[in-house]
């Protein structure tokens, strides 16, 4: 049981939490939620010992065990493997004690941990981390991979499978779906929902919250304040409550009479009947929760675009990849005006490069890409945060976009961002990625795009800013195509499904629970296929792993293959330095572009007085293009390289 009781916490001279008292019971799994700075990532370091309160106190019974996910991971040398395999501690420390016995000879203790490495269930060990990584979406090949081989946000997913890893009494998750994909956050769903210890995690996706959670703890004004049930029936509880707020009834029927609007629009133009079913449920349900959300301090549009085109952009015939890889063929679509269009597809089906397609970017290898005389996009993605410039403020962002605005115009506009006085002149250096993915956000509103490209646009946004977003796509007149693992906003925001899977991109006759049970199915298929026994890289779990395989493989077998594989990787670790320099190389390269897309928006570029900076940027333009394109294909030929090497690595 973890009892709080009559904690007062504060950080930074601000009063988070003031004489409060929890109780949360062995085996409840606790969603947390309230407003960005409330205090939810501090009441895990409390529970950590990282924190200690003004007064009060924190229990958890004797021994327990925690795990909790780390938010950031340094490079290492070490395999994803070896790296998941170190959230076991236990296991490791057996592993180094056997090591030391067998070394001076102790038979005595060798077999005494020999007997508890069999009670801890070793020989099985590399199998269940191998399974995390599966499940959370790496390729079998990506277990040998350096921890340094992998970016930002999939070192964020190996911290999950570490504390996954780690058995555990009380398990403490901070947004654990940020950087997952639909098909990783259903998994995740799965298996959280069998462990059986308690689980506290800190969530800004409702659609987790509900398969999830027994129960919610809500931060609310310095006070911790305990539901019952999953986050729609805190919903509930809460609405009921605050509609009996006079001063917020006004703001409630605004919101309520906006959801409606959006489904008078869908009725009148849905055109499948297991769609629109349960489209209909969802927005009778958002109906009933809006009352919820009256306070929040998100209120924005995607303001209508001057001018439109039919057809806004049309590809025929086309194939999307990298250099001479295809990973995506016999592309055709259209979008009009209107359209409404969610991406779905397993990890690395090609969902990203489809989007990149529909930008024009050099992902399209060939085919014929249309677009509009008036065609206007509006892209976002994570990488693009980086292409903020760091020194400027929101309101500068918006400035430059419009030398001739007023002041008063873009005020008004970043106030429905919630960048209000200072906040909105202040420099983007020290905002949070919330912030900073609100402000790319006020940036492609305030250009009036006819047509959003949006991959993951919810990350690092907490659940205001996502209800905000979903609103403001509802009343949104142009086209939409989204990619995102937050089930809330595809089922409120988009009309139809496009399915990229099997180097194909095809319509998809089908709602998300549809899609659920293709994954499940698809994802039981692959269980049940043979798979190669894996082997660790120490000698304890190594031997385990053998004598489970009942491979037959000898002593001197043994030693010549890892003498074999130990060429190999040093073979492979040239290419893939290589290799991650030329990725660093190319995301330079992105933001370098990116930088002068946003430069080249500048109206004051097409004045004779800027024909001399325009010829500048757009030769720039190309110098750099041009180097993208070298790098990608020098990328591709050393990627091939490394796939070959670490087959071999396979068998």
């Amino acid at each position: 049981m973890l009892t709080i009781t009559d904690l007062s916490l504060q950080r930074g001279g601000i009063w988070l939490l003031e004489a409060v008292n929890l109780t949360v019971q062995p085996g409840q799994r606790v969603a947390i939620v309230g407003a960005n700075g409330a205090g939810k990532s501090s009441l895990f370091q409390l529970l950590l010992g990282q924190l200690s309160p003004e007064q009060g106190s924190v229990s958890l019974p004797g021994g327990c065990r925690i795990a909790h996910m780390a938010q950031e991971v340094a490079a290492s040398s070490r395999s994803a493997r070896d790296f998941v395999l170190d959230g076991d501690h236990d296991l490791r420390r057996m592993e180094a004690e056997l090591a030391a016995a067998e070394e001076r000879g102790d038979d005595h203790t060798v077999a005494r941990i020999h007997g508890e490495l069999d009670v801890h269930e070793a020989w099985s060990a590399s199998r269940r981390a191998e399974a995390l990584l599966r499940g959370l979406g790496f390729s079998d090949t990506d277990a040998e991979r350096p921890v340094s081989a992998f970016s930002g946000g999939w070192r964020i997913r190996l911290n999950l499978a570490q504390a996954l890893m780690r058995p555990s009494d009380l398990l403490l998750l901070d947004e654990p779906t940020n950087h997952l994909d639909l098909d990783a956050c259903l998994w995740l769903e799965n298996w959280l929902r069998r462990y059986e210890g308690t689980l506290l995690f800190i969530s800004h996706d409702r659609d987790f919250m509900d398969r999830v959670a027994t129960h919610l703890v809500h931060f609310d004004q310095r006070r911790l304040e305990l539901y019952t049930g999953n986050y729609s029936a805190f919903e509930t509880q809460r609405s009921e409550r605050l509609a009996q707020q006079q001063a917020g009834y006004e703001r409630q029927q605004a919101k309520i009479a906006e959801i409606q609007r959006f489904i008078d629009r869908f009725r009148a133009q849905a055109t499948k009947a297991r769609q629109a079913q349960s489209r209909v449920k969802a927005l009778e349900r958002m109906e009933r929760i809006a009352p919820a959300h009256v306070d929040s301090p998100f209120s924005f549009e995607f303001p209508v675009a001057d001018k439109v085109s039919n057809p806004l952009l049309s590809i025929r015939n086309g194939a999307a990849g990298y250099g001479e890889t295809v990973i995506l063929d016999g592309i055709n679509l259209s979008l009009l005006p209107g359209s409404r269009v969610g991406l779905l597809g397993p990890n690395g089906a090609g969902k990203s490069t489809l989007m990149d397609a529909l930008r024009g970017e050099s992902t399209l290898l060939r085919g014929e890409r249309t677009t509009g005389e008036h065609l206007a996009i509006g892209y976002f993605a994570q990488h693009q945060l980086e292409s903020l410039d760091l020194d400027a403020s929101p309101f500068l962002h918006l400035q430059r976009l419009s030398p001739r605005a007023s002041e008063q115009s873009i005020r008004n506009f970043l106030g429905g961002f919630d960048f209000h006085g200072d906040g909105a002149l202040s420099a983007i250096r020290s905002f949070s990625g919330g912030e900073k993915a609100r402000v790319a956000l006020a940036v492609i509103a305030w250009q009036k795009p006819n047509l959003l490209l949006l991959d993951e646009p919810t990350n690092h946004l907490d659940l205001e800013m996502r209800q905000a977003l979903t609103m403001a796509l509802q009343n949104f007149n142009g086209a939409i195509v989204v990619v995102s693992h937050d089930r809330h906003l595809l089922r409120n925001t988009v009309d139809d499904f496009w399915l990229v899977n099997d180097g194909r991109v095809t319509e998809y006759d089908g709602d998300l629970e549809d899609y659920e049970r293709w994954l499940a199915d698809r994802r039981k298929d692959e269980t049940e296929a043979p798979r190669r026994e894996s082997r660790s890289n120490t000698a304890g779990s190594a031997a385990t792993a053998e004598s489970a395989a009942g491979d037959g493989e000898n002593a001197e077998d043994r030693k010549a293959r890892k003498r074999a594989e130990a060429a190999i990787r040093q073979k492979l670790s040239p290419y893939r330095k290589q290799q991650t320099a030329l990725e660093k190389e190319m995301d330079s390269l992105q933001s370098t572009l990116m930088t002068l897309e946003q430069n080249l928006s500048d109206p004051d570029l097409y004045a004779d007085q800027g024909k001399q900076k325009l010829k500048e940027l757009l030769s720039q333009q190309a110098v750099a293009k041009s180097r993208l394109a070298d790098v990608e294909a020098e990328w591709l030929d050393i990627s091939e390289t490394v796939e070959t090497l670490e087959a071999e690595l396979s068998f």
